[in-house]
C-alpha cells in the first residue's frame, strides 16, 4: 500500500507542475510592463544590479518563472530584453531538470550583458543555453556587494531574485533561451 500512496503523490505533483507551467496568453505590453516592475524591484534591492545597468549592452529579464518537480522538474516563463533602456525582444525560457528535487517555486531573473560579443551571441543564435557560449556570473548577495563597473569583468551577470514557494533539493538543469518575438 505505501507504494500506490507514493505514486499517488507523484502524480499530484506532476499535474500541480503541469498546470501551473501551462504558457498563459503573452502579450508584448504585459510582458514589458512586468519585466520593468520586476527589473525596478532588482535595482532596490540590489543597488549593484543598477550599477551594472549603466554599462550593459543589454539587460533581459524574465519577470515571472515558475519551477516544479518532483525527481524530475521544469521551469518555464516570457522575457524582455531590453537595449539603451527600451524593449528591443521577446523571450523564453524554459529548462528541464533531473535528481532529488521536490516542490514549486516562482521567482524572477535577470541577466546584464556586458560585452557586445555576448549579445550578439544571444540575438544571432537559435536559442541560447545557459553553460554553453558567453560566460555567465550568477550574482549571490556577497558578491554583488563587491562589484562594480570596474571589477565587472566577465560577459554576463545573473541575478535570482524575487523567490516564492519552496523548491528543494539538487539536479541536474538545462536552461535555453529562445527569442519568440520583436
Amino acid at each position: 500500500m505505501p507504494r500506490r500512496s507514493f505514486l499517488i503523490e507523484i502524480t499530484l505533483i506532476v499535474a500541480i507542475a503541469a498546470a501551473m507551467l501551462v504558457p498563459r496568453p503573452a502579450g508584448a505590453q504585459s510582458d514589458e510592463r512586468d519585466a520593468e516592475a520586476a527589473l525596478a524591484a532588482l535595482y532596490r534591492t540590489v543597488p549593484a544590479a543598477k550599477t551594472l545597468a549603466k554599462t550593459a549592452k543589454g539587460i533581459l529579464v524574465f519577470p515571472r518563472i515558475v519551477k516544479a518537480g518532483f525527481m524530475v522538474g521544469a521551469q518555464y516563463g516570457h522575457g524582455t530584453l531590453f537595449k539603451n533602456g527600451k524593449p528591443a525582444g521577446r523571450y523564453n525560457i524554459a529548462a528541464g531538470s533531473y535528481g532529488f528535487q521536490a516542490g514549486v517555486q516562482g521567482f524572477a531573473y535577470a541577466m546584464f550583458f556586458m560585452t557586445d560579443e555576448a549579445l550578439a551571441y544571444l540575438d544571432n543564435t537559435a536559442g541560447f543555453e545557459v553553460g554553453a557560449g558567453p560566460s555567465v556570473v550568477l550574482v549571490d548577495a556577497g558578491k554583488a556587494k563587491a562589484l562594480t563597473t570596474t571589477t565587472a569583468r566577465d560577459d554576463v551577470y545573473a541575478f535570482i531574485f524575487g523567490q516564492k514557494g519552496l523548491m528543494a533539493g539538487m539536479g541536474l538543469q538545462g536552461s535555453k533561451i529562445s527569442k519568440i518575438g520583436p
